[in-house]
């Protein structure tokens, strides 16, 4: 399955799976002018998974960074907990490394978000942090821990490659 750039036509796709409600805790929820900002950002890319059927998306910032350090903002499967996350992963790591030549990727995850860890983990991420109660999710009405994940191209280049 491969990335693509998204377009404003893919709009609709992105809006209709972070406001589901198995997503609201997760995916934050932006507007189409704020999806549109990250397709002419410079520093930004907004892609979808899946040429004809799409199956999820993705957020990268700080692509320009003259470090070389990457943010993956966001990323959202149609079917999470169905055996796609770790080649959407793959994919999304791949492209922040080669497309992008980052040194280094970096997101963050909900603590309470034990899948994705599992799925950043087994993908060569490191936890590398910890923000206690940093996130207040309105539709809980709780504070979460914020975990920082990250991985160097040193570090994913030395990963057995799969397919």
């Amino acid at each position: 399955m491969n990335l693509r750039p998204a377009t404003a036509q893919d709009f609709p796709f992105i809006r209709a799976l972070v406001q589901r409600p198995d997503m609201q805790t997760m995916v934050t929820d932006e507007d189409d002018e704020a999806l549109a900002r990250y397709l002419a950002g410079p520093s930004s890319r907004l892609l979808i998974w899946g040429d004809v059927d799409p199956r999820g998306f993705a957020i990268f910032c700080d692509t320009d960074e003259p470090s070389g350090t990457v943010l993956l903002l966001r990323l959202a499967l149609v079917e999470p907990g169905q055996g796609e996350g770790a080649a959407f992963v793959q994919a999304l790591v791949s492209y922040g490394f080669g497309d992008l030549q980052a040194n280094r990727i970096w997101l963050d995850t909900s603590a309470s978000n034990l899948r994705a860890q599992r799925t950043y983990e087994r993908a060569g991420f490191v936890l590398e942090g910890r923000l206690r109660q940093h996130e207040f999710l309105p539709t809980t009405c709780q504070r979460h821990d914020v975990l920082l994940y990250g991985i160097m191209r040193t570090e994913w280049d030395a990963l057995p490659k799969q397919g």
